[in-house]
């Protein structure tokens, strides 16, 4: 997000449909490994040449 500038609820949304992810995840929620897999499935194709 700090690269991108991209909002932490915009990320939460595109990521996995939750505009409160981020910030959970700042106050303690332990993502399930199928949230977190849809999360770094997410980042990779953010980083992948457009």
């Amino acid at each position: 997000m700090r690269r991108t500038g991209m909002p932490a609820t915009k990320f939460g949304r595109l990521a996995v449909n939750d505009p409160r992810f981020v910030l959970d995840l700042r106050m303690g929620r332990e993502p399930r490994s199928h949230t977190a897999a849809r999360v770094i499935r997410f980042i990779a194709a953010q980083e992948r040449p457009q």
